[in-house]
């Protein structure tokens, strides 16, 4: 068994420093699986991103609430009403300025992109007092807090960087009057970055709302607390409600849109991946080739064939795993941070959300590249392994 590992390190290392004559088409091999994993850690990093924005606009200890039987917030409809009963509910936590439930308008309001000139669909939310006690992530970055009663907005900075018109000193029609634009604010990458804010008194009159909102988002005295919360509306025969966790809302309102850009990318890394396999095979078969004397002659000095076949495989291997490393150093480079904008499926507004290019997604990549590198060398190391010494001197 040693004189067994003996020959499987000693063919692999020859192997090995062979590469440098064949750098062509090892160089090929290892570019194009170096394509196949930046493209693939680059379009799902777009999911993670996603993901990340969803996990930093809600907790466990935060809920939404809606009118029964509305998808999102657009499709709910509440009265003053309801939204006083729903402040003072079993729960609710509560500051010296009364409970942490902030009922909340949302509008859709059309603006050019910065980046295409094209226009689209912006959320404008109309938020109450509390609204900044309920998300305790929430801070003005630059300017200040829009003024109570007054026509102000202030906008997420993932808003203000990817439309144009909401720069921090400018103005933004509302109702058909000007609005200024007052501050900046920052949530720490979730979802309310994307949006415009101002006081939800001043722009129920600005729509002819009334005395109505969208939705409730409320902060409970503790996560536990959220049963307690929900039983005590959903029994209520004043209301018709439906209440979730916001993490949880959050997360159902990017399903479709995580799906469509996982099945995309899968697809497309597939697809790539296939390429990249038979580029992997045509490299090997080609080092097998040039390789087949000296397999021979190893052969024919007594190495048996299963060192042989694992050289062969681990060259492969080695090739695949660098471009593996190649393609997501480019892919963290090239993607990890930017900033984009993109339509929710579910509330046909736009999100504001920065690529995500995270270690698990290195690693997977890296992983998938091993897997190219497996297949893409398997046959060639089978037919080395299995090549009659006489056959390959006279191929040699």
């Amino acid at each position: 068994m040693f004189n067994w590992w003996v020959q499987v390190f000693a063919v692999t290392r020859f192997s090995l420093q062979t590469i440098p004559e064949r750098k062509g088409q090892a160089l090929s091999a290892v570019f194009g699986i170096a394509g196949v994993v930046a493209v693939l850690v680059g379009v799902l990093s777009i999911a993670q991103g996603v993901t990340r924005m969803v996990q930093n606009s809600g907790n466990a200890g935060s809920a939404i609430v809606l009118r029964s039987g509305a998808d999102s917030e657009m499709m709910s409809g509440l009265s003053g009403a309801q939204a006083e009963i729903i402040g003072d509910a079993p729960g609710v936590g509560r500051t010296d300025n009364g409970p942490t439930a902030s009922p909340e308008l949302f509008v859709i309001i059309n603006l050019p992109k910065r980046s295409t000139g094209t226009d689209a669909n912006v959320p404008l939310r109309g938020v109450s007092p509390a609204a900044f006690d309920v998300r305790e992530r929430l801070s003005i970055a630059d300017g200040r807090m829009f003024g109570w009663g007054l026509n102000e907005i202030i906008v997420g900075a993932g808003a203000a960087r990817e439309f144009a018109g909401l720069d921090l000193g400018g103005s933004l029609e509302v109702g058909g009057e000007q609005w200024p634009v007052v501050g900046i604010f920052e949530a720490d990458g979730g979802i309310a970055e994307g949006e415009i804010w101002a006081d939800a008194a001043v722009v129920q009159p600005a729509y002819r709302r009334g005395n109505s909102y969208q939705s409730v988002h409320a902060r409970l005295d503790s996560p536990a607390s959220f049963t307690e919360f929900k039983d005590a509306l959903t029994t209520d025969p004043r209301l018709n409600v439906k209440v979730e966790r916001t993490i949880d809302f959050y997360s159902d309102q990017s399903t479709l849109l995580r799906g469509i850009i996982i099945g995309l990318g899968s697809i497309v890394a597939g697809l790539m991946g296939l390429g990249a396999i038979f580029g992997a095979l045509n490299t090997m078969y080609s080092a097998v080739s040039a390789r087949t004397r000296e397999i021979a002659t190893l052969r024919a000095l007594g190495f048996q064939s299963g060192p042989v076949l694992i050289s062969v495989l681990f060259e492969s291997l080695v090739l695949a795993l660098v471009g593996g490393l190649v393609g997501g150093g480019l892919a963290y480079l090239a993607f990890d941070g930017f900033n984009a904008a993109t339509i929710n499926w579910q509330s046909f507004s736009q999100i504001a959300f920065a690529f995500d290019v995270n270690a698990t997604l290195l690693r997977n990549g890296i992983v998938y590249a091993m897997l190219i590198g497996l297949v893409g060398g398997l046959f060639p190391a089978w037919r080395a392994a299995r090549l009659p010494v006489a056959t390959a001197l006279r191929e040699g």
